[in-house]
């Protein structure tokens, strides 16, 4: 037989793709997952920010576009999806992840507590010793409605595959939140950015599937951004409180949202010829004022603990330092005393400016 009539066996096709490495939202598409609020989240802002200001753009089936690929659609899987066998991106048999060289804790346990609380440690702004899950969820998510991700650069390939990422978003709202001290954390927000980048290394199984999941970053980061400048209220929460934190979260998001509404009443339609102390803000201030400046108390030259004899239980227990604040109990005598020392001091004008602070000026 001439050469030329040797039939070569034909190539056998390379196996396609998981679809959970083609594209970032194909766990989405699960419609017989068990969704923590009843369906699919919805992607589309967050997917719309990583399209706008990602500083990474992938070559189409690169290695990083589908490492990226895997880890958004792990991400969407650990935080919604509240069955483990509906996880596609793990090997179930293998799975573990560690934060900073911390112990491997299994998918189990972040279901449990939550990803944010399974990431992030104790510290001065975040607790999630007092946090549940779902009022972690709100913390985050209230303040930074989109946080997109991005892989910056991968060092290794399959099966061990090491990567630097990179977090990001907007603060757009309060952070409010619980700290190691079980008080409440209050920094406002300041519409900045907010920018975290780590390094992650992950063993994968032949089908792509995380085995485990190594993640290197410094957590406060992104709290230090959250409060560039230091400034917080802290408020201590009663020992014993049977408010869940993720109540206590709603009610704190309920003032924060009456305040602000409250600040807009009276607000002029424009600013010309407005100042500080005008009848249109309902606030006195002696610099504008001047029957309140002649009449203000003698209290120039006294001390704060002269002036305001009342107790001071809450800076004495939790001492607060530059920039902090601490916020009594609403039921406490030295809540009580204060406001019947204000009664007192402002009279009829329930508007206008402590006399202490007033002297100073």
């Amino acid at each position: 037989m001439a050469a030329a009539d040797v039939q070569q066996p034909p190539a056998e096709a390379a196996p396609a793709l998981p679809d959970y490495l083609t594209t970032p939202n194909a766990t989405l598409g699960d419609k017989e997952a068990n969704w923590r609020y009843g369906k699919a989240p919805d992607y589309s802002k967050t997917r719309k920010v990583w399209e706008d200001t990602k500083v990474m753009n992938h070559t189409a089936g690169s290695l990083p576009q589908l490492v990226e690929n895997l880890v958004k659609n792990w991400e969407v899987e650990a935080s919604f999806k509240l069955d483990l066998k509906d996880w596609r991106t793990i090997d179930h048999e293998k799975y573990t992840f560690a934060i900073n060289g911390g112990p491997p804790q299994s998918g189990e346990y972040m279901l449990q507590v939550g990803t944010y609380n399974a990431i992030l440690n104790e510290n001065e702004f975040y607790s999630p010793a007092n946090s549940d899950l779902a009022s972690s969820h709100k913390t985050f998510k209230r303040m930074m409605p989109t946080f997109a991700w991005e892989v910056l650069e991968v060092y290794s390939g399959p099966p061990t595959v090491s990567f630097k990422w990179r977090h990001w978003g907007t603060m757009k709202n309060d952070y409010v939140g619980f700290n190691n001290k079980g008080e409440k954390v209050t920094a406002k927000a300041h519409g900045g950015p907010i920018e975290i980048t780590g390094v992650t290394v992950a063993t994968v199984n032949d089908k792509v599937q995380l085995q485990s999941v190594d993640t290197y970053f410094d957590p406060m980061t992104m709290f230090k951004q959250i409060a560039p400048e230091g400034i917080v209220n802290l408020e201590p929460v009663p020992k014993g409180s049977k408010i869940s934190p993720d109540d206590a979260l709603d009610m704190s998001m309920a003032d924060l949202k009456l305040a602000a509404e409250g600040g807009q009443e009276g607000k002029p339609d424009s600013t010309k010829g407005h100042e500080r102390g005008a009848t249109n803000t309902g606030y006195a201030d002696v610099r504008v004022n001047k029957d309140l400046k002649d009449n203000r108390p003698d209290v120039v030259g006294r001390s704060a603990e002269e002036v305001h004899p009342h107790p001071k239980d809450m800076e004495s227990q939790w001492k607060p330092g530059p920039g902090q604040a601490v916020v009594a109990a609403a039921d406490s005598e030295e809540t009580k005393l204060t406001h019947e020392e204000m009664s007192k001091s402002l009279g009829a004008d329930v508007h206008a400016e402590c006399p202490f602070m007033a002297a100073q000026k």
